[in-house]
C-alpha cells in the first residue's frame, strides 16, 4: 500500500485572519506552537513575503537538524505556505524534496456567534524514496507511518495555536 503523502488538520480559533496570519507566517514564532522547531533564523522581522528563504531549527526525541524553507505563499489574512528545500546538520545538507506545510485562514463565525477563524493546516510528504525505504526510515524516525505522527503534530500544533491566539482558557479543541 502507497504511503500516505497529506495530511490536514483545523481548528476554530476566537482571533481574526489577521492576527492569525501574523503569528503563522512569522517563522520565528513558530516555536511557540510547532512540537518539533525551537527556532528560526529570516534574516527580517515579521510575515515573509513569497520567495523569502529562512532556516529552522528542530528536535525530535534528542536528535536535531536543521531545515532551509522557501515561502510558496503569503496572503495576509488567508494562506501562508513554505516548502523544506533541504534538511540536514550545520554543515552538511541534503537538497532535496522534502516536505510542504500550509496554513490557510478562513473567517468563520463561532459557535458563540463571535468572529473568529478556521485555520487548517496541511502537511505533504515531498521525499522522493520508495516507499519500502520510507517505511524503514519512518519507523526508525517517527516509530510508525510519518503520515501518523504528522497527524499527531498538526493536532499538537493547532491546538497550541488556539492557546497562544486565544489564552490558556483555550486548551480544549473545538472542532
Amino acid at each position: 500500500m502507497p504511503r500516505l503523502r497529506t495530511v490536514t488538520d483545523s481548528i476554530l480559533v476566537a482571533a481574526a485572519p489577521a492576527a492569525v496570519y501574523a503569528v503563522v507566517s512569522d517563522p520565528t514564532r513558530t516555536p511557540e506552537f510547532s512540537p518539533e522547531n525551537r527556532g528560526a533564523r529570516t534574516g527580517s522581522t515579521g510575515s515573509l513575503p513569497v520567495g523569502a528563504v529562512f532556516t529552522g531549527d528542530n528536535e525530535r526525541r534528542g536528535f536535531r537538524w536543521i531545515t532551509e524553507c522557501v515561502v510558496t505563499a503569503a496572503d495576509p489574512g488567508a494562506r501562508f505556505a513554505f516548502r523544506v528545500r533541504a534538511i540536514g546538520g550545520a554543515r552538511r545538507r541534503l537538497r532535496t524534496g522534502i516536505a510542504s506545510w500550509e496554513h490557510r485562514l478562513e473567517p468563520v463565525t463561532l459557535p458563540d456567534g463571535t468572529a473568529g477563524t478556521r485555520v487548517t493546516q496541511t502537511w505533504t510528504d515531498e521525499r522522493r524514496m520508495p516507499d519500502p525505504v520510507a517505511t524503514v526510515f519512518d519507523a526508525v524516525a517517527t516509530r510508525g507511518p510519518f503520515a501518523d505522527f504528522q497527524r499527531r503534530n498538526l493536532a499538537t500544533s493547532l491546538h497550541r495555536l488556539k492557546t497562544l491566539l486565544e489564552g490558556p482558557a483555550a486548551a480544549e479543541p473545538t472542532a
